[in-house]
């Protein structure tokens, strides 16, 4: 019984993930909104929206801080965990 559910819950979930890929725009279709919208928003209000000296650094910091701190933290925990794992237990096995 286990196995059927669990067969029937991948396919319900592969169904609902192919709906929504192919809903996505092609790749480097000129007319997608990411290529119309955010970066020309980016270059004609970055400056005056983010307060920001340097373009670059007020898309980064401001912008995209979120995505950016999500990042320095799987960065980061996966740096522990590797120094985790190469210094070991100590112990004799």
């Amino acid at each position: 019984m286990k196995i059927i559910m669990s067969v029937t819950l991948s396919l319900i979930l592969i169904i609902i993930l192919l709906f929504g890929v192919a809903e996505l725009p092609e790749f480097g279709d000129p007319n997608s909104p990411v290529n119309n919208y955010v970066s020309q928003r980016y270059l004609d209000k970055g400056l005056e929206e983010t307060g920001a000296m340097n373009l670059i650094a007020g898309i980064i910091l401001d912008y995209r801080a979120y995505d950016t701190f999500g990042e320095s933290t799987v960065l980061f925990t996966s740096v522990i965990c590797v120094l985790a794992l190469l210094k070991g237990t100590g112990g004799k096995s």
